[in-house]
This record gives structure tokens, sequence and C-alpha cells, in this order.
């Protein structure tokens, strides 16, 4: 499934963020706990520089915590990067933030001085809670929709420490396909932009595979099927999601997993590992590679004249 949603106010975000960074002291990045690697801006790096990145894994409390473990040990190693997991229903996780950003930049912790952090994360990974978690009012717009926010805002978090607010920002194209279903999955993109049957049965898969025992518990399946259309027409007859003439209502079966995953009815589910994204990281970079050869030998073939 290819996903390219990139509005215009995100356009400008990404310029925007350039612009400033001169002016920064230190990058704090909003993940999906569930989707680590997915949930990432392949921007950032770039735009961190030599500047320490504080990777935050939000909704900490909808994924498994196993594999949290396993994303920050992989995160902390990667060098100017510090995780931190969290959730935004307990106020003293957040608050952790602004002690890191601290022990990070500690010649800019004086009197006198502010740290000056920038702020960032793709959109409905929380970032605008995050923010007014912190400030302890309401100063950032929240919302289930993606893209809430729309300009750039400056809070004064008035002890020490000033937030720079960006846009939440994908990225002009998805590369890697199964990032493209982790976000939709997980509410990153607007619901408009896919198909529900699409996505629910890439994640139907997955769950089967990896959290078989949270499936068979929450739709009360003794055994389950081979396949993920099966799965789906188990759950939707155990639901009575049925049409006329006995047929399984399969949009609103979908419909109900979706929900039931972000909610973290199903249990606490991870979609990706390191050890996925790292493979898959490499078969980007393959393909990224091979297309960029395609243009320059396009570019370089002769045009053929006209006559």
């Amino acid at each position: 499934m290819s996903i390219q949603w990139f509005p215009g106010h995100m356009h400008k975000a990404r310029k925007e963020m350039h612009e400033i960074m001169g002016q920064i002291d230190v990058v704090i990045e909003v993940v999906d706990a569930r989707i680590p690697y997915s949930s990432e801006n392949p921007f950032a790096k770039e735009l961190c520089g030599d500047k320490p990145l504080i990777k935050v894994l939000n909704k900490c409390d909808l994924a498994d915590p196993d594999t949290v473990e396993l994303w920050q040990q992989h995160l902390d190693q990667q060098q100017g990067t510090s995780s931190l997991a969290i959730t935004t229903t307990e106020a003293a996780q957040v608050n952790k933030i602004m002690d890191l950003c601290r022990k990070l930049v500690p010649h800019r912790d004086q009197p006198g001085k502010d740290i000056r952090a920038l702020i960032m994360g793709i959109p409905n990974v929380g970032k605008s809670t995050i923010i007014n978690i912190l400030a302890g009012r309401v100063i950032a717009k929240t919302g289930n929709e993606p893209a809430v926010t729309k300009r750039q805002q400056r809070i004064n978090l008035k002890n020490g420490i000033v937030l720079c607010d960006t846009p939440g920002v994908l990225w002009p194209k998805v590369h890697n396909e199964n990032s493209g279903y982790r976000l939709a999955i997980t509410g990153a993109i607007k619901d408009t932009a896919f198909e529900y049957e699409d996505i629910a049965f890439y994640a139907a898969e997955y769950m089967m595979q990896q959290y078989p025992e949270l499936i068979k518990s929450r739709y009360k399946i003794d055994q389950l099927p081979e396949g993920d259309w099966e799965l789906m027409e188990a759950i939707g007859a155990n639901r009575g999601f049925k049409r006329a003439g006995g047929r399984i209502d399969m949009h609103k079966t979908c419909e109900v997993l979706l929900h039931e995953y972000r909610q973290g009815i199903i249990g606490r589910i991870c979609l990706e590992t390191p050890e996925m994204a790292v493979a898959e990281e490499i078969v980007v970079q393959q393909k990224l590679a091979e297309d960029a050869l395609k243009n320059i030998v396009k570019k370089k073939k002769p045009k053929k004249k006209r006559r």
C-alpha cells in the first residue's frame, strides 16, 4: 500500500524547522511506542545534526513492554540519541522529558538562560497532549484527528525551558510499504486515505502470528484459522456482524478490529521490532538507490527529435 499524504502546512513546517535549528539546544521527537521505526521522521536525524535527540516513545501503555524495552536498548545505542518510554496518562512520566533535557544540555541549565527545545512528531502521536502536561495548562489543541496542529509556536514553560512546537509532519512518500500499513493501523493517517479492509487484514495477519493468545482471548476463538480472511469471518460471526443471507459484514468487522487495537482493548501489541526495522531499512535503501540510478539513466538518455 503506497501512502502519500503531505498537506501544504506540513511542507511549510519542515522548512521552518530547518530555519530555526541554529537556535535549538535539544530536539525531542515523539514516536509511537507500538511502531517506533515507522513513526519516526526520516528528516529528524538530518535536522538534528550534532544536537542531542530525545526519542520519546509515547503510548507505551498500549505497547508490548518487552518489545518497548528492546526498542529502548536499540535507540540508546545510536549516537546522540536518548530514549524515554512514557504514557500521557501519567504526568510524572511526561515530566521526565524535562529532566532529560537538562541532563543533555547542562551548559544551558543556568540562571538567566533557557534551554531551547524543539518538539516534533508525526500526526496523532500525542505531541500536543505532552505539551499541555509540561505547560500545566491547555496550550496546544488536541484531538483524535491527525494533523490538528497547523502552525509553529513557542511555549515558555517558565521553568528554564522554552518549547518550540511544530505541526505533525509526515514525509512526502512512505517508501516502506509495511510502514504505510502500520501508520494507518495506529491512526496516524486520516481514515479517508486508505481502505479499512486493506489495513485490517494486514493487522489481523500480523497479530494472528505474533500475538495469537490475545486474539483468541479477545474474540473467543478456541483455535485460530490458517488465514486472515477466515480469522476475520470468525470475528464477525462471533460478534453477530451478519448481512442478509448470512454473509459476514466484513467492513464492520474491520472497523471493530482497528478500533479495538487502537484503544488497546485487544491487548498491548507492538507492530514491529528493532530486528524487523533493520531488515526493512536495508530493503528501503536498496530500492531508493535503484530508483536514483534509474533517474540518472533516464536523464542521460537522449530525447527523440520530433519530426
